[in-house]
C-alpha cells in the first residue's frame, strides 16, 4: 500500500513539471558546436529581468555541458515566449439542493483558489553563426504563479532550461 501511495505522489510531481518537445535538423553535425552567445536582437516578449534569468540560467547549463560563451560563437541562441494568465483551476465546490419524488433542484458553484497561473510557452532556437539558419529548437510549456518571488522564478527558468538542453545534442 505504501508502494502504491508513493507512486502515484511521483506520477502527480512529475505531470505537473515543464512539457519539452523538440525540433532538429537531422544533417547538422551537433558535435561541431563548442561556442555560444546570444543572437544580438532579443525580443523575448519578457522583461528584461526575465531575460536576465533566461541567460543567467542557460549559461550555467550549457558551461556545465562544456559549451564556451565567446563574442565569435558558432552557434547564437534566441528564445522567445508567448504567456497567457489564466484563473486557478483549483477550486472549492458550493452546493445546495433538495429532492423529492423524482424531481430534483440544485444549485452549484465553484471559487477559485490559489491565486492566478501563468502559462508559458518558451521556445528556444539555437541558430548557425555562419550560414545564419536554425538547426535545434525546443518548446518548453509550464506554469507558474502569477505572484512567484523571483528566487522562485530563477528556479523556475533554470529547471525548464535544463530540461530543455537535456536532449542536446539529439541521439
Amino acid at each position: 500500500m505504501k508502494n502504491l501511495i508513493a507512486c502515484i505522489a511521483s506520477l502527480l510531481l512529475v505531470s505537473c513539471g515543464a512539457t519539452v518537445n523538440y525540433d532538429y535538423d537531422k544533417q547538422t553535425d551537433f558535435l561541431h558546436y563548442k561556442s555560444y552567445n546570444y543572437f544580438p536582437t532579443i525580443e523575448s516578449g519578457l522583461s528584461e529581468l526575465d531575460n536576465q534569468r533566461i541567460i543567467k540560467a542557460a549559461d550555467s547549463i550549457l558551461q556545465q555541458s562544456g559549451f564556451v560563451k565567446t563574442e565569435n560563437p558558432q552557434f547564437y541562441i534566441n528564445f522567445f515566449s508567448k504567456e497567457f494568465v489564466s484563473n486557478s483551476r483549483n477550486t472549492i465546490g458550493v452546493g445546495v439542493g433538495s429532492s423529492g419524488r423524482n424531481t430534483g433542484i440544485g444549485v452549484s458553484g465553484g471559487i477559485p483558489i490559489g491565486g492566478r497561473t501563468v502559462s508559458q510557452k518558451l521556445t528556444i532556437d539555437f541558430i548557425d553563426a555562419i550560414k545564419d539558419a536554425l538547426f535545434w529548437q525546443a518548446v518548453v510549456e509550464s506554469e507558474f504563479k502569477e505572484r512567484t518571488s523571483p528566487s522562485k522564478k530563477q528556479q523556475h527558468y533554470y529547471n525548464a532550461l535544463q530540461k530543455a538542453f537535456k536532449n542536446y545534442p539529439p541521439k
